[in-house]
């Protein structure tokens, strides 16, 4: 018997073939093939559809469709003018809340990335990041922080993914969260700060020199 599936069941599978270019920026996204593959109405997918557009993943256009949103680099700018400092503030805000077994979960994502390939695993690496910053979040201590910065990184996770071809050595994961993980476990808040935003601008940096 096939699966039925809830309307936030669809709206987040259909979110994450769009961070993870399943669906490649541009495209339109037809109701009658998403409404076949779900087996729901179309009343429905036009909802997960506003949802998305609400989250400036699909771009409604009237009398044409819904289109994939294509990557607004100004747009990640500004995206990163905020990470850059919110997120160094939830890792600063982590070190005085984060239990033991929470460091642990960090040592594994960060032992996973260290036996990673860069051609073979990356799409496993961004996974394993933003479960990596998912965690630091959970364990800052700010609820409202946390919303802003999960909603924020559903866009630089999509960055990401979108820039494989550019990413040519797991460096960029694991020298940095290396060092966010040791100033955790020393309960450094300063170190943990800026190491989180360096991470970040080594990331920009790459993108800047890559593809801009």
């Amino acid at each position: 018997m096939k699966k039925k599936f809830t309307t936030d069941e669809i709206y987040n599978i259909l979110k994450d073939r769009i961070i993870q270019i399943k669906y490649e920026p541009g495209i339109v996204l037809n109701e009658v093939d998403i409404g076949n593959e779900f087996e729901i109405s179309r009343t429905p997918i036009r909802e997960i559809f506003q949802r998305l557009n609400s989250n400036k993943l699909l771009k409604i256009i009237p009398r044409y469709g819904a289109q994939v949103s294509h990557i607004d680099f100004k747009y990640m700018k500004s995206i990163f003018e905020i990470t850059r400092e919110f997120d160094s503030l939830a890792t600063k805000l982590c070190v005085d809340n984060i239990s033991e077994e929470e460091i642990s979960k960090l040592e594994e994502i960060y032992n996973n990335l260290l036996q990673y390939n860069i051609e073979e695993d990356y799409q496993k690496a961004i996974s394993e990041d933003e479960k990596f910053h998912k965690i630091i979040l959970k364990n800052c201590g700010n609820t409202c922080l946390e919303e802003i910065l999960s909603n924020l990184h559903i866009h630089t996770e999509r960055l990401w993914h979108y820039s494989e071809d550019h990413i040519d050595s797991m460096e960029i994961f694991t020298e940095t969260l290396g060092k966010i993980l040791t100033a955790i476990k020393e309960k450094d808040k300063e170190k943990a700060e800026k190491y989180a935003r360096e991470h970040i601008d080594i990331f920009v940096e790459k993108v800047k020199k890559e593809m801009l």
